[in-house]
């Protein structure tokens, strides 16, 4: 799956609306979920699958997919959901694939592909008070039709509970070139900015931080008002996450490179998306380079070179 109908700027995502369903003393609730299609590789049936001993229960086992062995995870007992009975039979495995990472996820139903603005999405306080669902599973939510509400699930941490995905900070090792002045760290995740800010310590930066595409704006406003004419020999470098609420980082980017007392600051994607269609649309936004998370000597080399680059073009 892509969505390669999306234009940069457009502040829109494209959801893969699916269910999951919860039994409630004698009702039967539907909880309605998206995740970016961007993620998707495909949605199949629910395959035989080979248990895996000693692994966490919401596991279900692992399977070959055309050569790639993928463990598959059952999301409503990873959520802590009591299961009713008879959804067995609409149950599917959405393939994805973030942080370099090929993970299947079982959900109850898939239903449609949504396209949602991210000004519609907002940040996540949501606690559940009957479940053991809450806020750190969850990046943000959004009406739809008939006043229900989707949610947006943070599967980024199933692969961090897995020990599948961990931050190698320990490869920006002591002995490295260090740098002056000001990065700006963008990512409506606290778990990720504190990971990316580390890592620009060490490398010198001081850190200011912005949870969203809109913040970052006002932070870059009062940079402005700081630092005047200034400000590019301050402001060295912003990293952005990608999905972000109210504003993605694709359109932080483009109205960033459109402004002229920005445009010559170099931005830099840090984002869990791995497809190459996704690098394409941050280089389209204006965007000096695009990581995937994170991988730490090769953050450091290339910020590292794009701070560089820049200095020795006289900005």
């Amino acid at each position: 799956m892509d969505d390669s109908s999306l234009k940069v700027g457009s502040n829109e995502m494209e959801l893969v609306d699916f269910r999951i369903f919860k039994q409630e003393a004698n009702r039967v609730y539907e909880g309605i979920y998206g995740l970016n299609v961007s993620k998707v590789r495909e949605i199949i049936r629910l395959p035989r699958l080979t248990a895996l001993p000693g692994t966490p229960d919401y596991i279900e086992g692992i399977f070959d997919l055309r050569g790639i062995v993928i463990p598959v995870v059952n999301l409503a007992n990873w959520m802590g959901i009591a299961e009713p009975e008879g959804v067995e039979k609409n149950r599917r495995v959405i393939i994805t694939e973030f942080n370099n990472v090929v993970i299947g996820f079982i959900v109850h139903e898939a239903k449609r592909i949504r396209r949602i603005n991210w000004n519609d999405i907002e940040p996540s306080t949501f606690v559940s008070g009957s479940g053991s669902l809450d806020g750190s599973k969850i990046t943000g939510v959004t009406k739809i039709e008939n006043d229900s509400v989707l949610l947006i699930l943070d599967l980024e941490s199933v692969v961090e509970e897995l020990g599948l995905y961990e931050p190698e900070l320990d490869e920006i090792g002591d002995h490295i070139e260090t740098f002056t002045g000001i990065a700006l760290a963008v990512d409506d995740s606290s778990t990720a900015r504190k990971i990316v800010k580390e890592a620009l310590h060490k490398m010198g930066f001081k850190v200011v931080e912005a949870t969203d595409g809109q913040d970052a704006l006002e932070k870059l406003e009062n940079l402005y008002e700081t630092y005047q004419s200034d400000l590019s020999s301050h402001l060295r470098v912003i990293i952005s996450d990608v999905e972000m609420p109210r504003m993605d980082g694709f359109h932080f980017a483009d109205k960033v490179k459109k402004d002229d007392r920005f445009k010559n600051i170099p931005i830099v994607f840090n984002s869990s998306i791995s497809d190459h269609f996704s690098e394409g649309r941050g280089k389209e936004a204006g965007a000096d380079g695009y990581l995937v998370k994170f991988d730490g000597s090769l953050f450091y080399e290339e910020i590292s070179r794009i701070v560089s680059e820049n200095s020795k073009q006289g900005v």
